[in-house]
């Protein structure tokens, strides 16, 4: 679990750089480092979906992954929806911060459940988990943690010390798949893991959407989105 430890004490440093600089702006300079967040994360989105939607053949440039968005998206939202997946994350972000002591920041939930969103969203975070697990390459997980220094390090600057706390679901997550990295490895083909990096990109997207326009989509309620688009792989008309 050596990837999982590097990537969660890289989130751990970041939140704590970004709470020390983000004492330093204005609130306006805050919100419009917010903005900047939301707008990078939105081209690095629109970057990671078009690198699997289109493809060169025959000296054309073709597009694909259009049903397997829509698809994935309103299967996985109805799920989340019926499921209540981000009022259970809200839960237990109220719930951190009272035990964190943070119970007078009213940003605090808010911080934490897009930070979470962010740095758990992708491939890079599963794939890289089960590299770790199987052969104990963490390099993939080694380079995530490098981007999720970046990111959680603004996100706290400009959100609050909330975003120091998504280091738990990603300890969480990538820890569990290393764990059970020999059971997953073999459901991740090279379709399951392109899917996945689609609609990861999608939801990332999203996430992008509320750091700019305020709260507009309930991120966490479209995650089983991801889970659809592994079992796409395996059906052949998608």
């Amino acid at each position: 679990m050596l990837g999982t430890i590097i990537n969660s004490i890289a989130i751990i440093i970041a939140g704590l750089l970004g709470n020390i600089t983000g004492k330093l702006f204005s609130q306006e300079q805050q919100d419009a480092l917010c903005k900047v967040c939301g707008i990078s994360t939105l081209f690095i989105a629109i970057s990671g979906a078009i690198e699997e939607m289109m493809k060169i053949e025959n000296n054309a440039l073709v597009g694909s992954g259009s049903m397997l968005i829509v698809i994935s998206l309103a299967v996985g939202t109805i799920i989340g929806e019926l499921v209540g997946i981000e009022a259970a994350f809200e839960r237990f972000g109220e719930w951190l911060k009272i035990k964190s002591g943070n119970g007078k920041d009213a940003e605090f939930v808010n911080a934490f459940v897009t930070a979470s969103l962010t740095v758990c969203i992708g491939a890079m975070a599963i794939v890289g988990a089960i590299q770790d697990g199987i052969s104990g390459d963490y390099s993939t997980l080694a380079v995530k943690a490098v981007l999720d220094f970046i990111i959680v390090a603004i996100m706290t600057a400009s959100m609050g010390k909330g975003c120091a706390f998504s280091v738990i679901p990603v300890f969480i997550l990538e820890g569990t798949i290393t764990l059970l990295a020999k059971l997953v490895s073999p459901i991740m083909t090279d379709a399951a893991i392109s899917n996945l990096s689609l609609i990861g990109s999608v939801l990332i997207f999203c996430v992008g959407v509320n750091l700019v326009w305020g709260k507009k989509v309930r991120v966490a309620n479209m995650l089983p989105a991801l889970i659809v688009a592994v079992i796409a792989a395996y059906i052949p008309f998608l």
